[in-house]
């Protein structure tokens, strides 16, 4: 595990919304002056949070909101092209900051080229050898009754054939062609509905010439150790926990964070999953539990083994809430003003919070891979220890929702490092 990601925090940020790029665009998709350069003013507020790099959402060029994507040798023209890109690269090494990309490599948007040469394909208009894009879509059926694989009956986002080699190779070059240009690691969109062995056969290809990337993949349910095994990702989003700490909180039932506890404990037997208590495809954890629980969430984030990502907008008490219907996601996916200057003050102690949980963390490298122990646990009161795993040294996390919430952190000593 290289030691930008086992001591990393990133900011998570999605560019699209962040930038204020039209999702939806009803004409041809068009730059409107904010692209990823938006970000570097944004790169000193990152780091003095304490985030060590970003992770980005979809950045290639998409039909509407980023995973629909049209071609991923390029950055969509909404987020100013490549060249953005490579501005916003070369501010990022200026500051010792790593970009950790969204790769959407189990689908792409139905009017992919590779789509339309799939179908003509089938329908005989289309030699296989004259088709660029072979072996990339697979069809079923001939003519105009070909049908395509489509990704969880959205059929806008049409599957890659994982089967293929073709597939495989380009994939392959994709995230090579990326990893040269200036990112320095991969999040794997929807990795749970690629063949393990897909993975398998890409990414050692991938690790041959970047040996110092570091890739996880988006899971969200399964055996978390079996398919960093078999996939050979180096970790996977931590789903699990991600839900027992919000509804431990919102139930006052500190039964279930433990129980997940004990499973995220067996987990660092085999990786680092990548910790998180919120992201692009969630409501705010402030409008799920209240701000109050949600510092406790924090506090838990920042105390147990994993590799940590703060949503953007989270570190400044942001509200949002998900819904299932068309535009359901805008409200957790905002645009972002030009500067920090143009914050409202109103989020500014949850920034500070942030702050100081994270410089916490970062004074304990070894939380990267802390077990945690069970000490005292009632429904509305939950003491554990983190535990270094060597056996060193510990932190001791007290929670306490009887009446308002509050946690205090401890050192081994019992000196109080934080209280809230």
């Amino acid at each position: 595990m290289p030691d930008w990601a086992r001591y990393g925090v990133f900011w998570h940020v999605y560019p699209l919304g962040f930038c204020g790029a039209d999702i939806r665009p009803r004409g041809p998709r068009e730059f409107h002056g904010r692209g990823l350069d938006a970000l570097i003013s944004w790169l000193p507020y990152a780091r003095d949070l304490g985030a060590s790099g970003l992770l980005l959402g979809p950045v290639f060029e998409s039909s509407t909101h980023g995973y629909d994507t049209l071609d991923h040798m390029h950055v969509d023209v909404r987020l100013g092209g490549d060249a953005a890109f490579d501005r916003l690269a070369e501010a990022c090494r200026d500051m010792g900051f790593a970009i950790i990309l969204d790769g959407v490599f189990n689908h792409v948007g139905r009017d992919h080229p590779a789509v339309r040469a799939a179908l003509d394909e089938a329908a005989g208009r289309l030699a296989p050898d004259d088709d660029p894009w072979h072996g990339l879509i697979a069809t079923h059926g001939e003519g105009a009754g070909a049908s395509l694989d489509v990704f969880e009956g959205h059929g806008d986002l049409v599957d890659l054939d994982h089967s293929s080699d073709e597939t495989a190779d380009y994939v392959t070059r994709v995230m090579d062609h990326w990893l040269d240009r200036g990112a320095s690691g991969w999040r794997l969109d929807a990795a749970y509905a690629v063949p393990d062995g897909f993975w398998a056969k890409v990414l050692p290809r991938v690790r041959r010439d970047h040996p110092y990337s570091w890739i996880f993949g988006e899971v969200i349910h399964g055996d978390y150790p079996r398919i960093v095994t078999e996939s050979t990702m180096d970790s996977l989003t931590q789903y699990e926990l991600w839900k027992s700490i919000r509804h431990a909180l919102q139930s006052d039932n500190f039964f279930e964070l433990d129980w997940n506890l004990t499973r995220h404990n067996a987990f660092l037997d085999t990786f680092v999953p990548q910790t998180f208590i919120g992201n692009h495809d969630v409501t705010r954890v402030a409008s799920e539990i209240g701000a109050d629980k949600a510092a406790l969430a924090l506090a838990v984030l920042m105390t147990v083994g994993g590799v940590p990502s703060i949503y953007y907008g989270d570190e400044q008490g942001y509200v949002g809430i998900k819904e299932q219907r068309l535009g359901g996601d805008d409200d957790i996916r905002p645009k972002f003003p030009d500067s920090p200057d143009m914050l409202s003050g109103l989020g500014e102690p949850v920034y500070r919070l942030h702050q100081a949980l994270i410089a916490l963390r970062r004074r304990n490298p070894w939380l990267l891979d802390a077990r945690t122990e069970k000490v005292l646990l009632e429904n509305r009161r939950f003491v554990y220890r983190s535990v270094a795993a060597d056996g060193g040294t510990h932190l001791t996390v007290e929670l306490d929702v009887e009446s308002t919430p509050t946690f205090t952190i401890r050192d081994a000593a019992g000196a109080v490092l934080y209280h809230r």
